[in-house]
């Protein structure tokens, strides 16, 4: 499918709101699991039984995205925003299906398998596009976009809430709330799909003062992944990853155990609100660090969320049980950073390579957000069962887990200060007085 280009005077603002119309959509994964419990119940299955359908979906993200990369940048956003919403939504109708017969295998296949190739195709699709729009401030455009994967789940779990509150939790009730989930999330990315556009090559030079999007380093995507500052940044991007999610993953739980022994012990709804906060500040932190990264640049920022991650972690470490405002502000800081690692790493990455094919070599960076997503919540859940296990409870439980933590953070922070610009002879030469991105856009034009 051959994305439209913008006639003259297109505004690009406009553009964030597609990309947001795809990213509020998916970001759904992260409210799944409020549909843990009636699965449970309903389908007699085992809380590991239930997480299934989550990990195979950020697996297949992470797979989709770096296998599908390149096809979405050869195609262009339109095509990758149409395959998300197919895959997505046929994801959800697969699953209500699943639900209504009790065959669980179609959930983890639907939500799982489908929907997770829908999760990677539509997390990179608008990437390189947004670059190409705001070449001046990339890192607050591609933060506006992935700023909408991180505040999915503040839509998404109320709303699947009151739906399986009317619908019932019991198998039809389930199915219905999956149908309607994959219909109407279906009309709502309808709308980015129809909505975006990519610069006319001749507008490109004028959207930065003047400044071509293609100045600078020009690197495809196969030899990206040759390059040490693209695994020393896949690092990097995985140890923050892991950092984040290790709180993100055990919240509730979390402070619960920190503050047990406490004079006064957190509630099931003071919990239920903390994870609220957390997924504020995964939302807020994509936009708000990946905006300082155009003013602050994308090394220093990184340089922030790794060391100053490493920093609240010892804090919690250290006198997390001691105070409340003090655990509830620094792993709010953590969460911030987690989501504004996601948010400027596409940024990062147009520096070091430029947007010849920035939406492919993305792609591929998101192995890391994989990697990290086992494990993360293998190093905090099975420490903690080990502690357990040897008697301990309360704060004891993460300890060793949190130690471990501020390990990785520090792997994360060498390398990313490892990172230079990357040695000219892994340049892609463009075609002779025509840049890489202007002969994709008239390529594009020719075909339509």
């Amino acid at each position: 499918m051959t994305p439209p280009v913008a006639p003259a005077g297109w505004s690009r603002w406009l553009v964030p709101p597609a990309a947001l119309s795809v990213h509020l959509s998916i970001g759904q994964a992260y409210a799944w699991s409020v549909f843990k419990p009636p699965l449970e119940s309903a389908l007699d299955l085992s809380g590991t039984q239930s997480a299934l359908p989550f990990q195979l979906g950020i697996v297949m993200l992470g797979l989709s995205a770096a296998f599908g990369g390149t096809l979405v940048e050869r195609n262009g956003p339109r095509w990758a925003m149409t395959v998300a919403l197919v895959c997505f939504s046929s994801g959800f109708l697969l699953s209500a299906l699943g639900a209504a017969t009790g065959q669980y295998w179609l959930i983890v296949l639907g939500y799982g398998f489908v929907g997770g190739i829908g999760l990677g195709i539509g997390y990179i699709s608008p990437v390189s596009t947004l670059i190409k729009w705001f070449p001046d401030r990339p890192g607050m455009a591609t933060g506006i976009a992935i700023m909408g994967f991180g505040g999915g789940a503040l839509i998404a779990s109320p709303w699947s809430a009151q739906m399986l509150d009317s619908f019932g939790a019991d198998r039809d009730g389930i199915a219905l709330a999956f149908l309607v989930h994959g219909l109407v999330y279906a009309v709502f990315m309808t709308l980015g799909v129809l909505l975006v556009r990519v610069p006319r090559p001749a507008a490109r030079g004028d959207l930065a003062g003047g400044t071509p999007v293609s100045a600078g380093p020009q690197v495809s995507a196969r030899q990206a992944i040759r390059t040490p500052q693209f695994w020393f940044l896949w690092v990097a991007l995985c140890m923050n990853v892991t950092a984040g999610i290790g709180i993100l993953e055990k919240a509730a739980p979390m402070i619960t155990d920190f503050f047990a022994d406490s004079s006064t012990p957190v509630s099931a709804s003071a919990a239920a609100g903390f994870v609220a906060l957390l997924s504020a500040a995964n939302m807020a932190g994509r936009i708000g660090w990946s905006a300082a990264s155009d003013l602050m640049g994308r090394k220093n920022v990184y340089r922030l969320y790794l060391g100053a991650g490493a920093v609240m972690y010892l804090l919690i470490s250290l006198y997390g049980d001691a105070s409340k405002p003090l655990f509830v502000v620094c792993a709010l800081v953590v969460l911030s950073f987690y989501g504004g690692g996601f948010a400027a790493a596409p940024a990062y990455l147009k520096d070091l390579f430029g947007t010849y094919q920035v939406g492919a070599i993305h792609g591929r960076l998101l192995t890391a957000w994989s990697t990290a997503g086992v494990l993360g919540p293998l190093i905090v859940n099975r420490v903690a069962d080990s502690q357990e296990s040897a008697g301990k409870h309360g704060a004891s439980l993460y300890g060793l887990s949190l130690t471990i933590m501020i390990g990785l953070l520090v792997v994360g922070f060498v390398a990313n200060e490892l990172i230079r610009p990357v040695h000219a002879r892994h340049h892609h030469v463009p075609a002779p007085r025509e840049s890489a991105d202007d002969a994709t856009a008239r390529d594009h034009q020719q075909s339509a």
